[in-house]
């Protein structure tokens, strides 16, 4: 019943993720702590092997199909950033994580910066339409903004989620289904690093192999489910959608930030 449900979670996650470009995890990552299934660390990792592993069939699957909306002048120096950015914010969740022996410490930390990073999401989101865009095409700062999302990206276990999107309207004019697939072309590659760097560190949970089989495949069903739906719908019900499923995150932070400073 275990496995089924976490199966159920990650397929559930991943529909919406490829739908919405935020790849899952934070869906993932969050419910699974409230359940309180595995410790935080084996959450996130297998959260993010989860997210990988969408991204992973969503990338391959449109350049295969010639479907990309991925500009290249700007989305590599994004996905290269990001790269840097997962190894940077890997490490940084093994500091926090070494300062404290009480791993709820380490869950209610994740869980408040992603319940910010979602509050100004939400808000971003239902002011868009006023809100001045640009239309950066710097490399360097397109690398330096990569970094950030994949700081982000890496230590709070999500893959990506919603934060890629804002900045990937505010910073760069996009669409919301252009952006979508921008967003996992960028967690493609944060988490790449990030799996990379803890298999180089030895830093990888221990967890039971039958679980991770379940979330990946979970993963990579729901991304390809998830992709299908994506381009039969139009932008306006995408955003709608996003909008109620950062309600859902936020009141799930808020109680998972309660459970774990009991």
């Amino acid at each position: 019943m275990v496995l089924l449900l976490i199966f159920l979670i990650c397929f559930s996650a991943s529909v919406i993720g490829a739908i919405c470009g935020i790849g899952g995890g934070v869906i993932i990552k969050p419910v699974l702590d409230a359940f309180g299934i595995m410790d935080v660390a084996t959450i996130s990792f297998l959260s993010g092997c989860t997210v990988l592993s969408m991204s992973t069939y969503s990338v391959i699957k449109n350049k295969l199909s010639g479907e990309s909306h991925v500009e290249q002048k700007t989305g590599l120096p994004l996905a290269l950033g990001a790269a840097a950015g997962g190894l940077l914010g890997k490490y940084l969740f093994s500091l926090i994580s070494s300062l404290s022996p009480d791993k709820n410490k380490v869950g209610a930390v994740q869980a408040a910066c992603l319940l910010i990073v979602t509050l100004g999401t939400l808000v971003y989101t239902i002011y868009k339409a006023r809100i001045k865009t640009y239309r950066i095409v710097n490399p360097v700062v397109c690398i330096c903004i990569g970094i950030f999302l994949g700081v982000l990206s890496s230590f709070l276990g999500i893959g990506g989620g919603p934060i890629n999107l804002v900045v990937l309207f505010f910073f760069f004019s996009m669409s919301t289904k252009v952006a979508a697939e921008n967003s996992l072309y960028i967690i493609f590659f944060s988490q790449i690093a990030s799996l990379l760097s803890s298999l180089a560190t030895k830093s990888v949970p221990d967890f039971q192999l039958i679980t991770l089989v379940f979330m990946v495949i979970g993963g990579i069903a729901g991304g390809a489910f998830g992709r299908k739906v994506n381009k039969k719908i139009e932008d306006k019900t995408v955003d709608k959608l996003f909008i109620g499923l950062m309600v859902l995150i936020i009141l799930i932070n808020i109680y998972n930030i309660m459970k774990f400073v009991r």
